[in-house]
């Protein structure tokens, strides 16, 4: 069976290539960071004090803390713990509203490679501090983190283990990744590492990785929901784009979205609803190395195939959402997209869910 079709069609994404000088995370991950320490016996509140951040902000789920604030925590909690695995030890404290909405999005994917490719291109909404990559080459695929050098180790041992665990809750317990490669030098306790992330680990790399087969992350899973992804994505971009005025990508994006059905989403019109003239837009967009045009194709493309997928939309239905004047316009883009007509796609991933 083709496993291909199963999963989101993009073999390379990588986000954060500039890192932003504001990089922040959400503070329900600073509140998992809190959970471990007050079950390692520690009084989390004189450290969180210590480390710039305030404490009232954890009540709030859409409070963020700045990269500074967050790295000092970490320091100051490995310090206070004294405990090599304190990374794996926050991981198990992580659920799925640490991630906010992205966290229901992510329990829907079809496959564990659709699952890593949302958090490529959402994972803002928990935090831009890491860069992240994800990409196939030969039979495996590739998840590498890159983050700045003030970061502790010990927070990507977290990522590290967050994202296996989300694995393994989707796939089954026994989900293993081909192998785990880590900058950081052995940890006292192998053991605790060894027995929580269940895989090889290669430590003192030149990368911060996760190694999978791709036959392995392309298998079907079977919470699958694409009408719940469909949602959920339509909310992270409506969330991105509220929490960053700046983000014009996210912006357009989300009017695109709400206009495509209408009909009303020339370049004018769009423009018009951000309060931008077009040569505003078009230089914006520019900055951001794309056009209005582009970011539409894209934009068309992603709501195909999530709406593909959903089998209550008939061809003719999808067209209209997504703004073409008659179906055969819309096949022809989708043949562009995918090689596919829209039907002979669905009959795929059908086949193979």
């Amino acid at each position: 069976m083709n496993l291909l079709y199963c999963s989101e069609e993009y073999e390379s994404q990588v986000i954060g290539h500039n890192m932003p000088q504001t990089a922040t995370a959400l503070a329900s991950w600073v509140k998992a960071i809190q959970k471990a320490l007050e079950k390692a016996g520690v009084d989390s509140q004189p450290l969180l004090e210590q480390a710039g951040l305030d404490i009232q902000a954890l009540s709030n789920p859409d409070a963020r803390y700045s990269l500074k604030q967050t790295a000092n925590l970490w320091k100051l909690a490995v310090q206070k713990t004294q405990d090599s695995c304190f990374g794996l030890k926050v991981a198990s404290q992580v659920n799925q509203n640490t991630f906010h909405v992205l966290g229901h999005s992510l329990i829907t994917s079809t496959t564990l490679k659709e699952m890593f490719l949302r958090i490529i291109r959402y994972f803002r909404v928990v935090t831009d501090i890491p860069e992240l990559e994800f990409y196939g080459q030969g039979n495996n695929h590739y998840f590498v983190i890159h983050v700045p050098d003030e970061v502790q180790p010990e927070s990507i041992d977290a990522f590290i283990s967050v994202f296996i665990r989300s694995s393994r809750a989707l796939q089954g317990s026994v989900f293993s990744p081909l192998r785990i490669e880590l900058r950081r030098s052995e940890p006292e306790d192998l053991e605790t590492f060894q027995s929580i992330l269940k895989a090889p680990i290669v430590f003192n790399a030149p990368k911060d990785m996760i190694v999978f087969d791709t036959a392995t992350i392309e298998q079907p899973l079977e919470g699958a929901n694409p009408t719940l992804t469909q949602e959920y994505d339509e909310i992270i971009n409506r969330y991105l784009a509220r929490f960053d005025k700046e983000n014009i990508l996210a912006r357009v994006k989300v009017k695109l979205i709400e206009k495509l059905s209408t009909g009303d989403f020339q370049q004018q019109d769009v423009a018009k609803s951000l309060g931008l003239s077009i040569r505003s837009l078009q230089r914006k967009l520019s900055a951001e190395n794309t056009s209005y045009s582009e970011l539409l194709d894209q934009t068309r493309h992603e709501l195909a195939l999530s709406y593909i997928k959903n089998s209550s939309h008939n061809i003719t239905e999808i067209a209209y959402i997504l703004g073409f004047t008659d179906v055969s316009s819309f096949t022809r883009a989708f043949r562009r997209w995918t090689d596919l007509s829209p039907i002979h796609y669905r009959e795929k991933y059908l086949a193979c869910s």
